[in-house]
């Protein structure tokens, strides 16, 4: 059954969520980062969230979007796609945060159909915290998989030598804690055969937690650890990733946007493929510091 179009615009009533710093804890361990900015209580300025804790807070809000019986999504065939973040403020702990989803696109592809759902949350004091486009593909029937993508052209790899290579290591049990840190349970990130009865090889890793890492790449290689220079994130998932494997994120300078560095980005599995595609971050400069 089709997406139902006349959905496309649609509101979902507000969530609120009370951050602990349990939680902030507890998901910098489940993607494993120890920056002290989101675990030492005595640094200056106190604990932040990691800037992917932000899903956390807006999680509900998604689910009521796409479990809407109206909008029609079959879950055992959708694929996270995309995923487009702009961090506008701090998460902090006893933080109360209000996030609103909104069906934003409905859309036919040749070979299936994308569904936008934008996420917004803000704070007690009004301050928005983050604005997000979760980007999901629902697969057509088998025999139209082969057929290109209308408009959705593969990604040039940028140019020249990276400015920065980053290898990470996706743990065996990562699914287990991302899955109880995120509240994304998904069986198909946990339990071997519902991946296997959906067409998986096994169990795959949150399309999200790898944005975790990659968020990591960013934060500590140009942002001097702290995360709140880090403004925006966007990725496209080309491939799963799997526990176990060891990825590699490569970024290269990309010029400024909106008086901010630009980075590009991709991230490979240990075959040299991509699972991450097209990827873009936008930085602030440090405080003091002239362009």
């Amino acid at each position: 059954m089709a997406l139902n179009k006349s959905c496309i615009g649609r509101e979902y009533p507000a969530v609120e969520t009370r951050v602990t710093r349990e939680a902030i804890r507890d998901y910098a361990l489940a993607c494993n980062d120890d920056n002290p900015r989101y675990l030492d209580p005595a640094i200056a300025g106190g604990i932040v969230a990691p800037p992917l804790f932000g899903v956390t807070v807006t999680w509900e809000s998604l689910l009521r979007a796409s479990g809407d019986p109206e909008v029609g999504v079959d879950v055992m065939r959708l694929l996270h796609g995309e995923q487009d973040m702009e961090f506008a403020g701090p998460i902090r702990p006893d933080d109360l945060i209000t996030s609103r989803s909104r069906i934003a696109l409905i859309e036919t592809r040749a070979t299936g159909e994308a569904l936008d759902i934008e996420l917004t949350a803000h704070n007690q004091h009004r301050d928005p915290v983050l604005r997000a486009i979760t980007g999901i593909f629902i697969r057509g029937a088998r025999r139209e998989r082969s057929a290109p993508v209308a408009g959705a052209a593969e990604p040039t790899r940028p140019a020249g030598e990276p400015l920065l290579v980053t290898s990470q290591t996706i743990d065996r049990d990562q699914t287990v804690r991302y899955a109880q840190a995120s509240g994304d349970r998904n069986p198909i990130h946990v339990d071997e055969n519902v991946a296997r009865m959906v067409g998986l090889p096994g169990i795959v890793v949150h399309g999200l937690c790898t944005m975790a890492f990659v968020a990591r790449v960013m934060v500590d290689g140009l942002c001097d650890r702290d995360p709140a220079r880090l403004k925006l994130l966007r990725v496209r998932f080309a491939r799963p990733v799997f526990p176990g494997q060891t990825i590699n994120t490569l970024v290269w300078s990309d010029g400024e946007h909106a008086g901010r560095p630009r980075y590009a980005f991709e991230t490979y599995n240990p075959d040299g493929q991509a699972v991450i595609r097209g990827g873009i971050a936008e930085i602030a400069r440090a405080q003091g510091r002239t362009p």
